[in-house]
């Protein structure tokens, strides 16, 4: 017996506002630009009767009067490139390959991209609103930051491209189709604004993010937007994974937590151990990579395993919030007294629901949607396990939610489940994860090459007279970074119960310490002068000086 989409909507915005897909960074950077822009609207889909082929922007580069002069004499090349370099493409390489957008070099990609193609599940959505509500000022100076550095050459008036402008070869193409679109394409609608449930993690990635573009001066632009697709993807991944833990919990208390907000939230970004005094920290033991450490392999596979398990947990706990979300709707509109207020209602008040004053309405309103399902069929076609639910005689309410998961669980898990690998990126180099192709196999925490050094270079940023500086960190000091402020254990485990911490763990996490200084002396960080810690120090890539005319002020 089918459910109808009414009972079963997942999504929840004040969740989160993700549609729990697999998505490419890519797409979601192209969908953040419009938000940047225009401060937290969307962007209205482009106004084509068709497609854009990679052959229209080759067609356009190769204009008499274009800027590109004597392309049109290498006409083949200038196609792969076009191809190659400048955009995203669906099943590339393939007959049926497709444009989903230019490769998001610059905030003015958006307006070309195929609509159809292009779809991001809400993810920017969530990346701009857990910057914009991150204190301290800090959500609003990162997000005109990151507008500033993606809309480089754009006048914000007159939208239209400076003559000064001073950007590679491939922002400069993508500049000159700027022109042909004079449209700002601005959804009409007001966007929906929730501030995320765990703000002190939206803290640490925007803080993350201020960091990085201090670099803007001595990267490449193609470089840093890597950087930047590479750094979001870690951080909503990280976020999600919290919530995993944080929504059961406030679901079983009935009640928020009184440090779960805006003003009460213990984590310091700043500080040298943010996650200090959270309760809701997360541990992720990370393998860095030996082929011949397989009992760390297995540590690192029976952490992702934990923490992948807890998904139908969190499924259950979204459902509820969910539905008690459409039930304060209906009460609204029907004046209950128990809701007279107008303020949007939060997580914290919806779980509230779930106390005794809310029992007879609770139930009432439940029994009738119970009764708009089971009514529909006969009992005889009732599917077998929404009829163990019923023999069950539970409350109404809890009825109703375990007959969605016994009809909907399995499903949203195997979309989480994907979901979270692509925001962990799984099986790349920028990524935290990797799983064998063979059928069943094991996911493991692995650190990538790409997310290392994106990483690194964050973690040599001091702050000195207001301003970024970049300083050298000994080995230990680096990996008690990862450990405190992102809850990565390369060099030790959770003190908590589900490690043995015996002879051989201790072997294998010695065994990956020296595979995590080897790979940061691949990418050209490490400088070991002797055994000693003091002696093994991260050495920073480019050096950012207080009284430097481009250092980046904090």
């Amino acid at each position: 017996m089918p459910i109808k989409k009414r009972d079963s909507e997942f999504r929840i915005p004040k969740v989160s506002y993700f549609h729990w897909n697999h998505t490419e960074m890519d797409r979601v950077l192209t969908m953040l630009f419009p938000r940047l822009w225009f401060d937290g609207f969307g962007s209205r889909k482009p106004a084509r009767t068709a497609l854009l082929q990679p052959e229209q922007f080759v067609d356009e580069m190769l204009l008499k009067d274009s800027y590109f002069h004597d392309f049109d004499k290498y006409k083949s090349i200038v196609e792969k490139w076009v191809e190659t370099d400048l955009l995203d493409m669906v099943n590339r390489g393939k007959a049926n390959q497709i444009v989903a957008a230019p490769r998001p070099l610059h905030g003015a990609t958006y307006k070309f991209r195929n609509a159809k193609h292009c779809r991001d599940y809400g993810t920017a959505e969530q990346i701009y609103w857990m910057l914009h509500f991150s204190r301290h000022g800090l959500g609003d100076r990162v997000c005109a930051d990151l507008k500033q550095f993606f809309f480089k050459g754009i006048n914000p008036n007159t939208q239209k491209l400076e003559n000064d402008v001073n950007v590679d070869v491939e922002t400069q193409t993508l500049l000159r189709f700027n022109e042909q679109v004079n449209d700002s394409l601005r959804e009409s609608i007001p966007p929906e604004k929730y501030e995320p449930v765990c703000i002190g993690r939206s803290d640490i990635m925007a803080e993350d993010i201020q960091k990085l573009l201090a670099y803007e001066p001595y990267i490449p632009r193609s470089v840093m937007v890597d950087y930047l697709k590479t750094l979001l993807a870690f951080h909503l991944a990280l976020y999600h994974l919290a919530l995993l833990r944080i929504l059961p919990v406030l679901v079983k208390q009935k009640c928020g937590n009184d440090f779960c907000n805006k003003k009460n939230c213990p984590v310091s970004s700043g500080s040298d151990n943010p996650l200090k005094d959270c309760p809701y920290q997360m541990s992720l033991v990370v393998d860095m990579g030996n082929s011949n450490n397989q009992r760390m392999a297995d540590l690192a596979e029976a952490s992702a395993d934990r923490l992948y398990r807890q998904i139908p947990v969190f499924i259950q706990a979204n459902y509820t919030v969910k539905k008690l979300d459409e039930m304060a709707e209906y009460l609204r509109k029907k004046n209950s007294p128990l809701l007279s207020s107008n303020d949007t209602l939060t997580v914290e008040n919806l779980v509230s629901m779930l106390k005794s004053e809310y029992d007879d309405e609770r139930e009432a309103y439940f029994r009738a949607r119970l009764a708009g399902i089971i009514d529909e069929e006969t009992r005889e076609d009732i599917d077998p396990e929404i009829r163990d639910v019923l023999k069950l005689k539970l409350p109404e309410f809890e009825s109703f939610v375990e007959i969605l998961m016994a009809a909907r669980g399995k499903y949203h898990q195997q979309y989480i489940t994907e979901c979270f690998d692509s925001m962990l990126l799984k099986n790349k180099e920028n990524g935290l994860l990797v799983q064998s192709r063979k059928k069943g196999s094991s996911r493991r925490f692995v650190m990538g090459s790409k997310l290392l050094e994106a990483l690194l270079q964050i973690a040599v940023l001091k702050v000195e007279k207001g301003r970024f500086v970049s300083n050298s960190i000994r080995v230990d000091e680096l990996l008690t970074v990862f450990r405190n402020r992102y809850g990565l254990y390369i060099d030790k485990l959770p003190e908590d119960n589900s490690y043995d911490n015996s002879i051989y763990d201790r072997q294998a996490l010695r065994v990956n310490v020296e595979t995590f200084k080897r790979r940061i002396r691949e990418i050209g960080f490490y400088e070991d002068l002797s055994d000693a810690y003091v002696a093994q120090k991260i050495i920073p890539r480019y050096i950012i000086d207080s009284e430097h005319d481009d250092g980046k002020q904090v």
